[in-house]
């Protein structure tokens, strides 16, 4: 087996200077730098990251808990902060939670054993001991997309009532008044918050809340499509549908096509979300845009500083720094899928 020593021998230098350039301690100048990754090249030597994390007090790694990695968004963003944790040198761990509590609650504690040095987490339904549970634990956790009450993190949200309210204006202003909804989940606040946007758009123009065009999905593409065709089926069907997310938008249109009618010439439809197949349907799919790399990078960015500060402050004893909220805005997309009416 390849030692440490091994490589000093081979690059002539000391096994003190291959410490350095393996753990980045101390600078260590090119030509010493370069004798050092040939020497481990030429040897195949792979450094203990076990040994490594015991000596240091970290791992390295980043959990990322997220409710349904079916959902595009979800699978977009879990790429976005797996590109930035590489960047900063951390591997991230994928726990896919299917928006169940106790599975939630047992990738937290698969995600303590293997003694992560951080977590950021998407919660399955709000749920304040879980989030807590790592901190309890002292591993600094992120709160993104989904609040959860009560939070001792940082957190980085939408602001989904105001996205669901500018989604319905739009389809206001193009002169719709008959505007059916597809509602989430109501145990998840992106969710609600994008239904009260949808009412309150329309109170705002002086038009009556009807509960019959209210129909809930779970983010999914089925649920989507189902809702639809309740929609569809009524005695005065709407002329426009707001979707409060694109997975359940994009199974609406399956619906609309199959009961024959077109996109937008017989219903308007728009989205929420922008994930990238949102652009690639026919006809493309108008939709509220989630800045989902801004998100992402700030995630990640915000747990790493306080990973970095929780290493400090062993040594300082400094008092824990004030919780950041960031509230993040959608952005109105227009494509194809919406028309004005006489």
């Amino acid at each position: 087996m390849v030692t440490i020593k091994d490589v000093a021998e081979r690059a002539k230098v000391s096994i003190t200077t291959v410490s350095h350039v393996i753990n980045k301690t101390r600078y260590v100048s090119d030509e010493l730098t370069e004798r050092v990754f040939q020497a481990m090249e030429e040897l195949n030597y792979r450094p203990n990251t076990l040994a490594r994390s015991l000596r240091s007090g970290r791992t390295r790694t980043i959990g990322l808990v997220i409710p349904d990695i079916s959902n595009l968004f979800f699978a977009e963003i879990s790429r976005k902060i797996e590109d930035k944790g590489f960047e900063f040198g951390y591997s991230v761990i994928l726990c896919n939670t299917d928006d169940d509590l106790s599975k939630e609650d047992s990738y937290i504690n698969v995600l303590l054993e293997k003694q992560v040095d951080g977590i950021i987490f998407i919660s399955a339904g709000g749920s304040e001991a879980n989030l807590n549970k790592p901190l309890d634990f002292g591993i600094p956790v992120v709160v993104a997309d989904r609040d959860v009450s009560g939070a001792r993190s940082d957190v980085v949200l939408l602001d989904n009532r105001k996205g669901g309210y500018d989604a319905v204006k739009y389809l206001i202003e193009m002169n719709h008044r008959r505007i059916g909804c597809i509602s989430g989940p109501s145990k998840v606040t992106p969710s609600a918050q994008r239904l009260e946007g949808y009412k309150e758009a329309l109170l705002d123009q002086s038009i009556s809340i009807d509960n019959s065009l209210i129909e809930p999905g779970d983010f999914r593409f089925e649920s989507g499509e189902q809702a639809m065709r309740k929609l569809l089926s009524l005695g005065d069907p709407p002329t426009a549908v707001f979707a409060c997310n694109d997975m359940m938008a994009l199974g609406a249109m399956r619906a609309i096509n199959d009961f024959r009618k077109k996109i937008p010439g017989d219903i308007s439809i728009i989205g929420f979300d922008n994930i990238p197949i949102s652009k690639s349907v026919y006809p493309a799919l108008t939709t509220m845009a989630q800045p989902i790399k801004e998100m992402a990078d700030l995630v990640v960015e915000l747990l790493i500083e306080r990973i970095k500060f929780q290493q400090i402050q062993k040594r300082t004893k400094e008092g824990e720094p004030e919780y950041q909220r960031i509230i993040l805005k959608a952005d109105l997309i227009q494509r194809e899928s919406c028309r004005f009416i006489n």
